[in-house]
């Protein structure tokens, strides 16, 4: 058939992935105005500290090193989070495309595609970058023993319900031990109870600690705190149709950019797993 008699329809439309790094209740997703908070934040740690015992020396027979009154205090250590500017462009030739059309189909764009854009660039900027690497010198765990790993590590450096992140690739295989489970209240979860990301945007990357490629046949897990993703609105360049058009070949372009901070608290932990 003659590709003039073909009927033009509307795109195919389509939905991220519903456990990635925007999903609920892993990650809690704030819609913000404030300039201020996009330019990146910073707080003092809660929940890194750990919370200790202790016995009065006085109603201690034995005697000790501990004087009265010697409890250890800690210092809550400043953490930052710096913005990431996702953007997607719409380009087409101005005969065949009003401002509006290319404007809506780059929204979409950035709709559809903003959360693998930012595990992609979480990934980057956080994950590979600061993580402490769990992975013996014997080489990549099972994943049963990865994530083992990992929620050991976050116990220990956390405590409280943190996050697992899981390149899509190796997704399928948290099965095969009942090693996520989807619990009434939504999300993925594993037995301990922290929370599962199964990212996209993950899976293209593949670096370990210090953004060394992982070798075939494995893949790098994560494990955070939990997540606060602040999230500025969208803006659309240009916000007229006219200035859209370039003059000297005819062809509109549309741009829409989103700035988001991405932070979470203590340790991240890293472990290599076969996936093979």
């Amino acid at each position: 058939m003659a590709a003039g008699l073909r009927k033009y329809v509307e795109a195919i439309d389509g939905i991220p992935l519903p456990h990635g790094i925007l999903s609920t209740p892993c990650t809690d997703v704030r819609d913000v105005a404030d300039e201020h908070e996009l330019l990146g934040v910073e707080w003092l740690a809660l929940g890194c500290c750990p919370v200790q015992s202790w016995t009065d020396p006085c109603l201690d027979e034995s005697p000790g090193d501990t004087s009265p009154g010697g409890k250890e205090f800690c210092r809550p250590e400043t953490e930052v989070a710096e913005p990431i500017t996702l953007y997607a462009g719409a380009e087409c030739s101005a005969m065949g495309w009003s401002y509006a059309e290319a404007r809506e189909h780059a929204e979409a764009t950035l709709l559809l595609g903003e959360q693998q854009g930012l595990e992609n660039a979480f990934w980057q900027q956080k994950l590979a970058r600061d993580a402490v690497d769990l992975t013996p010198p014997e080489g990549p765990l099972s994943i049963a023993a990865g994530i083992a790993a990992l929620e050991g590590c976050l116990a220990e450096s956390y405590g409280g319900a943190g996050v697992v992140h899981v390149p899509a690739g190796a997704a399928a295989l948290l099965g095969c031990c009942d090693l996520a489970q989807q619990p009434s209240t939504g999300g993925l979860s594993t037995l301990a109870g922290n929370c599962v990301i199964i990212g996209a945007g993950y899976g293209a990357e593949n670096t370990g600690p210090g953004g060394a490629p992982g070798e075939p046949g494995t893949a790098w897990l994560y494990a955070t705190g939990p997540l606060v993703v602040r999230r500025g609105p969208s803006v659309t360049t240009p916000d007229h149709p006219g200035a859209s058009v370039n003059t000297q070949n005819n062809d509109r372009r549309v741009l829409v950019e989103r700035t988001y901070v991405v932070g979470t608290t203590c340790t991240v932990c890293a472990v290599n797993v076969q996936i093979h």
